[in-house]
C-alpha cells in the first residue's frame, strides 16, 4: 500500500475586495500518495492555480487544513514560464534552487550533473539559456526544481507557453523525467488530453467557486508515456467524460 503524503480537509479560500467578499474555493477534500500523478482540470479563472499555491504554501486557507505526514515537507514548484536566468549557465540555473536554500554540497551538484546527462543537457552545461529550445528550456527548469529532492512535486500549465509539438514532445520528457525519478505530482491543466494522457488521477473542478465535481481514476489498458496513452482505446472514453463535465461550467 503506498504511504499518504498529503491530506486537504474541507479547504475554502475567501478575498476580501471593495465589492465585497468574493469565494474562490468552496470545501475541497484530497488525499494525496506516494508515486500519484494528479492533475487538476477546470474552466479558466475557476480557482485551479489558487489551490496549488495554498498547498505550496504561497497562499493561505481561508478555512479547512492541509496536512503533510512528514513534518517541514519540501514542495518543489514549476511554473508556466520556464524563470531561467539569462546571464546564467544552464548548469549555474540548475543550481540555482540549491544556492537560494542554501543546500549547495558536492554531493548535490554531483546529482544535478546526473541529472544533466541523464536527460540529455550535459554537452550545453556551460551554455546560455538563449542556446536552447523552449522545450529544454522546461527540462532545465524542472532539473533545478528536482536538483531540491522535493516530497512533492506542484506543476502549474508547465507547457502553456509552446507550441503544439512542442507541448507534446516535452510533456513526453516531463512525465518521463518524473516517473524514473519517483516523483509525486500535482499538476494544473485545462488541456483534458494532457490530463488523461499523463495522470493516474484527474480531478474535474467546477467554476467559481471551485469545488471537486468529479473524480477519475485513470485506467488505460498499457500506460507508458503521453503520446502513446493518446492511442489508448479508453483514452477517448476519459476524454469526453471529463469534456462533457467541464462543458456544464463554461
Amino acid at each position: 500500500m503506498k504511504n499518504k503524503l498529503l491530506e486537504i480537509k474541507n479547504l475554502s479560500k475567501k478575498y476580501h475586495t471593495k465589492d465585497g467578499e468574493i469565494l474562490a474555493i468552496l470545501n475541497i477534500n484530497m488525499k494525496v500518495y506516494e508515486g500519484d500523478f494528479i492533475s487538476l482540470v477546470g474552466s479558466s479563472g475557476c480557482g485551479k492555480s489558487t489551490l496549488l499555491n495554498i498547498i505550496a504554501g504561497l497562499d493561505k486557507a481561508s478555512e479547512g487544513e492541509i496536512h503533510f505526514e512528514k513534518e517541514n515537507p519540501k514542495i518543489g514548484y514549476m511554473f508556466q514560464s520556464d524563470c531561467l536566468f539569462p546571464w546564467l549557465t544552464i548548469y549555474e540555473n540548475a543550481l540555482l534552487g540549491l544556492k537560494i536554500q542554501k543546500e549547495i554540497t558536492k554531493e548535490r551538484e554531483d546529482y544535478v550533473l546526473s541529472l544533466l546527462k541523464k536527460y540529455n543537457l550535459y554537452d550545453f552545461k556551460d551554455k546560455y539559456p538563449s542556446c536552447l529550445s523552449g522545450g529544454m528550456k522546461q527540462r532545465v527548469a524542472l532539473i533545478r526544481t528536482l536538483a531540491l529532492k522535493p516530497d512533492i512535486l506542484l506543476l502549474d500549465e508547465p507547457f502553456n507557453a509552446l507550441d503544439y509539438q512542442s507541448r507534446l514532445a516535452i510533456s513526453n520528457d516531463v512525465y518521463d523525467i518524473i516517473k524514473k525519478e519517483g516523483q509525486t505530482a500535482i499538476m494544473v491543466t485545462h488541456d483534458i488530453s494532457e490530463a488523461v494522457s499523463m495522470s493516474s488521477k484527474v480531478y474535474v473542478l467546477s467554476k467559481r467557486p471551485c469545488k471537486i465535481k468529479k473524480i477519475y481514476e485513470i485506467e488505460l489498458e498499457e500506460k507508458k508515456d503521453p503520446i502513446h496513452n493518446r492511442q489508448d482505446k479508453r483514452f477517448t472514453e476519459y476524454y469526453n467524460k471529463i469534456w462533457k463535465d467541464l462543458d456544464v461550467n463554461v
